[in-house]
């Protein structure tokens, strides 16, 4: 089910609390481990061949694959079915509430088969009803744009905070991020249907970079750069004039660790703070945006 605040009362029952997301949130290992989050992963096609993102291959064995393939990679959805597995899995296993924190509804039908498999969880097991819940959460973003949260929320858990406090975290973060970021080759963005494919090919020939901006389950161009060397700095400037002040910001990337370097450089200069924390694309997003890419995720004034 979505997010329902009502029906949660703090301390009415003991919690326990486990969170979900899927590969596309492209949180590390280490945090997926560390913070016991549960990991969905995206499976991904390349011709006649399919693989599962995080367990066939780490970020830059993807990278590797995608460029022998050449072409574009295709994405499945997750299914209703593997989320009823993961339900009954913790249902079994003792807990309360599963938090997911899922890839943007208006990109994938990934959330909207979390809450189906919800419903069709409790036709099985109808006695869960009241004692088992699920608070399926849209991002309404990609990558660290919830990882974040996904991230946070894991902390906020192993803390002792109550179901309600963790949920009211993440909704405020993702109704309020922003990302900023430039796709350094446009032809996956054309192939996905993110920018229209005649613009994609004038700008690659032209050397016009967009800055896309991703908000409230919108991609959308915020402003274009010709050529690479001004494209750091523009992204750190239209981040400065929208993020609300004081507050942390991540690095998002691909393939690329100098440009990484450079744009964290950038907004330390120019916040006098560095990011809090990196986060480098995975498959479920490189085959949109392509493996090249660089932006920093914010919150809004």
């Amino acid at each position: 089910m979505g997010y329902e605040k009502d029906k949660i009362e703090k301390g009415t029952r003991m919690e326990k609390i486990k969170i979900f997301t899927d590969s596309a949130s492209d949180i590390t290992v280490d945090n997926e481990k560390n913070l016991d989050i549960a990991m969905i992963n995206f499976s991904v096609a390349m011709g006649d061949k399919s693989y599962l993102s995080r367990e066939d291959f780490d970020n830059e064995g993807f990278y590797k694959l995608m460029a022998e393939y050449g072409g574009i990679p295709l994405t499945s959805q997750v299914t209703a079915f593997e989320f009823q597995e993961l339900y009954e899995k913790y249902y079994k296993e003792g807990y309360t509430d599963l938090i997911g924190v899922l890839i943007n509804s208006e990109g994938s039908a990934t959330y909207n088969n979390s809450i189906m498999a919800y419903k069709l969880f409790l036709e099985e097991f109808p006695e869960a009803e009241g004692k088992f819940r699920v608070h399926s959460i849209d991002s309404r973003s990609y990558t660290g744009a919830y990882g974040y949260a996904v991230v946070e929320g894991g902390k906020m858990v192993q803390a002792g905070k109550s179901v309600s406090e963790v949920i009211d975290f993440i909704q405020d973060w993702v109704n309020r991020c922003v990302v900023y970021f430039v796709p350094y080759t446009l032809t996956y963005a054309a192939k996905s249907g993110r920018i229209p494919s005649a613009a994609a090919l004038v700008g690659d020939k032209l050397g016009i970079k967009p800055i896309m901006k991703i908000y409230d389950h919108v991609i959308s161009t915020a402003l274009t750069v010709r050529g690479e060397k001004r494209v750091v700095k523009k992204i750190a400037e239209k981040a400065l004039s929208d993020m609300e002040k004081g507050t942390p910001y991540m690095i998002v990337y691909g393939d690329d660790t100098v440009i990484r370097d450079q744009m964290a450089a950038a907004m330390t200069e120019l916040l006098g703070y560095p990011p809090v924390d990196f986060y480098q694309i995975g498959a479920a997003i490189a085959t949109n945006a392509g493996p090249r890419v660089v932006g920093v995720i914010l919150r809004e004034k």
